[in-house]
């Protein structure tokens, strides 16, 4: 199976490019399943129901989130009716929306997706993302309910992340870390079988901090008074995500690239796409 996730889209001009670039790929390297985040698509800050519904339409099969899911109300709204929305799994009981899924790829196959959300350095602070992933893939096992699994593990602290990927190695497909916005050059496949990078990156203007416009977050650096709200930066967009390549048979990773597309970034793709 060969899947393509994409990092946290910020502001119009990252969903824009998303929308814009996502058929193309699809069908230029014949993806099977695509999951792209979404939480920070409204202004850099949360998003809602029409840019989730455009997401899809634009040929993602799942929207992931974070810690600003609920940063616009909508979603609070639109998040239990919708299947391929994920907030974080470990939310409280009885938070709306859900934490998990299984959909069916292009191919046929049978994915598991989980949202997870880590503790260190984040707000707010959720249940235990270790027995979250526990419970997702313990209730869903590779190899018997699902020919893949994917966690979009959200999270600030790389140590968090990668011991999370080492305790779910062998048992999920890919763990990919999503929140820093800033791709890491660690994509590499575990010991047991599982695909791992720290961060995927974002879609978005990388001239800017994290997405956002560079001078309100350079200010507060300086002067330690705010002058006016972060806005999300409106320069050319870069896509930043990773691929994949899952075996049929065992639902483990084959072969993990970065993938870059757009003016900033140096760009590259799987070059097992060819």
């Amino acid at each position: 199976m060969r899947l393509l996730f994409l990092g946290d889209m910020v502001g119009k001009t990252g969903r824009t490019a998303v929308w814009e670039q996502l058929p193309g790929l699809i069908s230029d390297f014949k993806l099977d399943f695509v999951i792209v985040n979404g939480e920070n698509a409204a202004g850099g800050f949360g998003i809602t129901e029409e840019i989730f519904r455009e997401t899809l339409a634009a040929g993602a099969d799942v929207v992931t989130t974070g810690n600003h899911v609920w940063d616009q109300r909508d979603a609070l709204i639109f998040a239990p009716r919708e299947e391929r929305f994920l907030r974080p799994s470990n939310f409280p009981k009885g938070t709306p929306g859900r934490g998990s899924g299984v959909y069916i790829a292009r191919n046929g196959a049978r994915v598991l997706v989980a949202n997870i959300m880590g503790r260190v350095f984040m707000h707010p602070e959720l249940d235990d993302p270790f027995q979250a992933g526990e419970r997702e893939l313990a209730a869903c096992p590779l190899g018997e309910q699902a020919d893949a699994a994917i966690v979009d593990f959200h999270a600030e602290a790389t140590s968090e992340k990668m011991c999370f990927a080492h305790f779910v190695d062998g048992r999920a497909s890919l763990v990919v870390g999503t929140h820093t916005h800033q791709p890491t050059a660690d994509h590499q496949i575990l010991n047991g079988g599982t695909a791992y990078i720290s961060d995927a990156g974002m879609c978005g203007d990388y001239d800017s901090s994290l997405g956002m416009d560079k001078e309100e977050p350079l200010n507060r650096f300086l002067s330690k008074v705010p002058k006016g709200r972060f806005e999300a930066a409106s320069g050319p967009a870069t896509l930043c995500g990773v691929g994949v390549d899952i075996s049929d048979r065992t639902g483990l990773a084959e072969k993990i690239a970065p993938f870059r597309r757009g003016p900033r970034l140096e760009e590259t793709a799987p070059s097992f796409w060819a």
